[in-house]
């Protein structure tokens, strides 16, 4: 699925037939993913009977990936005594490329320690291409705040808890999936394993029943079923540490800029972290100038980062949409591997997180105490069917926001000029917060359509033409 840039004429009624779900969707403007360290974990082992015959072996579920989809999945397979859960993570401390926001609820919702909390955001500040600023979150409550983490502290922190509950974790790096020859076979997962911090990976080998793959947007899981192709972004950000006095303005602060000068289809940001700032951008059509949209963020930001050390520079790939085929056979895919990152915001963590433990839930309860195999059609009917339920209306809503306030620096003015909204920021913040779509006053839906219309005629009327993009070759190539 790209990222189609239709004429503003036709906006505005693709943004009546769905007005509802849009003013919702204005909920999620908020990005995704970052880093610090944690020491490796020890394995541990459990002994329980089985269920079945007392002679034969337990089932084994493999779990590739050991982020907040792959560490969600993991704890619950671990808590069922008769089925064995191995968790795959190449490094346990690893510092994975990342916004690091999550949401009010996941902090409930996963009983997650306030601890893991660098920051607690509690103000937007959007800046549109003529520099206009806009400050949001008036409506937020005094308890309510948008979670900055660090994804090395998150990701170990999940991970642990895994390994607690009983999933045995594995330092390697899964080479290969060798699907089964009959309905009831094995999958024989390569790996390298890396135990002990050597350098060079020992070849093993590990058979298993089911596999859930939460190796990320390159997920080798994918490959292996065929699940398909995605389009993707390429998300740049850099870890900038500034001053005290600086760090003092985003105490409370996120930023987000929008222009084609930052990314010709997305955004950029300033989130603050534990000690520093992370500093951003993502562009979909146009990848090969993501470190000229990288440059033109740090000089928006300006004075409020002038004088900070890059500590860390990161890339990495965030999907644009699900992939094809989610499940096949006895392999579901979970987290980014999935394709579960929303358009707009930018958003994965919660989505990963998420998707990790409907999916396991779910072949758990197939599973019976360990006594049989899932099949296909099961996990599809169970897992995908309730996460596209559940988040289905989300992405769509996000999708149409994505193409109607991004395709322009017209739109992109107008899309500021409606965050000065209280309704708007409302429905936003409830949206986001509580992964709920808002948005129930019809009145207000039908006022805010009109504002829409008024704000895109203003905002094309004033804002500079977009730059040409001549890139098609390297923008169409999928993973």
């Amino acid at each position: 699925m790209d990222h189609p840039h239709p004429g503003v004429e036709s906006q505005p009624l693709i943004f009546t037939t769905k007005m509802k779900s849009v003013v919702a969707a204005l909920a999620l403007s908020t990005a995704s993913a970052l880093i610090p360290t944690r020491r490796p974990v020890k394995a541990t082992t459990r002994q329980f009977a089985s269920p079945r015959d007392v002679m034969e072996a337990k089932y084994k579920v493999a779990v590739i990936g050991g982020g907040p989809s792959g560490s969600c999945a993991a704890e619950i397979f671990a808590q069922e005594p008769n089925i064995d859960t191995y968790m795959f993570e190449r490094k346990m401390d690893n510092c994975k490329p990342c916004g690091g926001a999550i949401p009010l609820c996941m902090v409930d919702e996963f009983q997650l320690p306030i601890n893991l909390i660098d920051r607690k955001v509690r103000k937007m500040k959007m800046i549109s291409p003529s520099g206009r600023e806009i400050d949001i979150g008036q409506t937020m409550k005094a308890e309510e705040y948008i979670g900055m983490c660090r994804r090395e502290v998150l990701d170990g922190y999940l991970r642990d808890r895994a390994v607690e509950y009983g999933a045995v974790p594995i330092n390697g790096l899964v080479q290969e999936v060798t699907l089964p020859t009959s309905s009831d076979g094995k999958y024989t997962i390569k790996y390298a394993n890396y135990a002990g911090d050597q350098k060079v990976g020992t070849p093993e080998t590990l058979e298993v029943d089911v596999v859930i793959g939460a190796d990320g947007a390159n997920s080798r899981v994918a490959k292996a079923i065929d699940a398909g192709e995605y389009n993707f972004a390429i998300a740049f950000q850099e870890r900038i540490k500034i001053s005290e006095q600086q760090m003092e303005f985003y105490e409370e602060l996120a930023e987000m800029y929008v222009g084609d000068d930052v990314s010709p289809d997305f955004y950029g940001w300033v989130f603050p972290k534990y000690d520093h700032v992370g500093v951003g951008t993502g562009t979909v059509i146009n990848r090969p100038g993501i470190k000229d949209y990288q440059k033109a963020i740090r000089e928006r930001a300006g004075p409020k980062i002038e004088g900070g050390k890059i500590i860390k520079v990161e890339a990495h790939p965030i999907p644009e949409h699900m992939r094809p085929r989610r499940v096949v056979g006895r392999a579901a895919l979970v987290g980014d591997a999935a394709g579960y990152v929303t358009k707009c915001s930018g958003e994965g963590i919660y989505f990963a997180a998420k998707s990790g433990r409907m999916a396991a839930e779910a072949i758990v309860k197939l599973m019976q105490g360990g006594s049989r195999l899932p099949t296909e059609a099961e996990i599809k009917d169970t897992y995908i069917r309730d996460y596209d339920r559940a988040y289905g209306p989300t992405y769509t809503v996000l999708d149409i926001l994505q193409k109607v306030f991004y395709s322009s620096n017209g739109a992109r003015e107008a899309f500021v000029e409606l965050c000065e909204s209280e309704y708007v920021q409302q429905v936003t913040f409830d949206s986001y917060l509580y992964k709920k779509v808002q948005g129930n006053n019809p009145l207000k839906d039908l006022q805010l359509l009109g504002e829409t219309v008024s704000s895109l005629i203003r905002g094309n009327a004033m804002a500079k033409p977009d730059a040409p993009i001549n890139n098609p070759v390297e923008s169409q190539k999928r993973i």
